[in-house]
């Protein structure tokens, strides 16, 4: 199970440590936090104890109508748990009490100016990416015109030449040689880089280049989703190559079903042209539209009249 621990959280977003700071090291396994309304009122059904803990106005200005034995054992309630962290949001001040419990209990307690609501949707949407299932595979991952695709194939098949030509066509450069990719949901890939090869493509004869200092920061994009998985293939004499449409084919990865596509190679072939026009069509099938279909309409309404 992947983690990040607390001090990740403090750097990725800037957040004052009040409380717990040797305790840093603490880890979280958990993709989203959780607001601990019913939790102070002695409701603990449910109680999800590993996640990242966010008090907002609402939970602050409840424990100050507390007295201060109630206040105490409300709180000491949670504490016990030991959860990864606590974050206090819009900078509220009045909380010496919750530093004290959180100091002697060893748990962090950190504070953000910006409000409940705009700091779990971006707390969420960062741990579900930080924290989601990934694989790393050999291949480049690109965005033709908003549409993420894998492109993948034997080593010196082309895939960074193809991705290389894309760039040039206006589309995006994601990824080459190591593609990252993450599940963020049941139907959801996410591709990415490595870090290392951020912004790099290897094209043979050349040696490196780098993607944005070459097109500008336009031509580059840290992560797609993916939704069209493309393999390049050398040309085969004897196969069919003209179907009106191919028979859906899919390449899991983490659980995930992606469309498949093989585009065979041979010299004159526009291959970029071809990943344009897999991508476009891709994308009018989701508005419910096959050429296929409307060609047999044509051809069954001629030969009815």
């Amino acid at each position: 199970m992947k983690t990040i621990t607390v001090q990740k959280l403090v750097d990725t977003f800037k957040l004052e440590i009040l409380a717990g700071e040797e305790r840093m090291d603490r880890e979280i396994d958990r993709p989203r936090a959780h607001r601990p309304g019913l939790e102070f009122v002695g409701y603990f059904d449910f109680f999800p104890m590993n996640r990242v803990q966010v008090l907002g106005r609402k939970e602050i200005n409840y424990l100050l109508t507390l007295s201060v034995e109630e206040r105490k054992l409300h709180i000491g309630n949670i504490v016990k748990y030991h959860p990864p962290c606590f974050i206090v949001t819009s900078g509220q001040q009045e909380i010496p009490y919750l530093e004290l419990y959180c100091e002697q209990e060893g748990i962090p307690l950190l504070r953000t100016e910006e409000t409940a609501t705009e700091f779990i949707a971006k707390l969420d949407g960062y741990l579900v990416k930080a924290l989601a299932p990934e694989i790393s595979i050999h291949g480049v991952c690109v965005n033709v015109s908003g549409i993420g695709i894998l492109l993948r194939g034997k080593s010196g098949i082309g895939k960074s030449e193809t991705a290389h030509t894309l760039i040039r066509r206006g589309h995006r450069f994601v990824a080459d040689d190591i593609v990252v990719l993450k599940k963020l949901s049941p139907t959801t890939l996410l591709g990415t880089h490595n870090e290392t090869t951020r912004e790099f493509l290897a094209l043979r004869s050349i040696g490196l280049i780098n993607v944005v200092r070459q097109y500008g920061r336009r031509a580059f994009q840290e992560e797609t989703r993916i939704v069209l998985d493309i393999e390049l293939v050398p040309w085969k004499e004897n196969d069919l190559n003209n179907e009106l449409e191919t028979v859906p084919q899919f390449t899991e990865y983490l659980g995930v079903q992606i469309p498949h596509i093989e585009i065979q190679l041979q010299p004159g072939r526009d291959v970029a042209g071809l990943i344009e026009a897999a991508a476009n069509n891709w994308y009018l099938k989701q508005l419910g539209y096959s050429a296929a279909e409307e060609f047999m309409k044509r051809i069954e309404g001629e030969m009815e009249s």
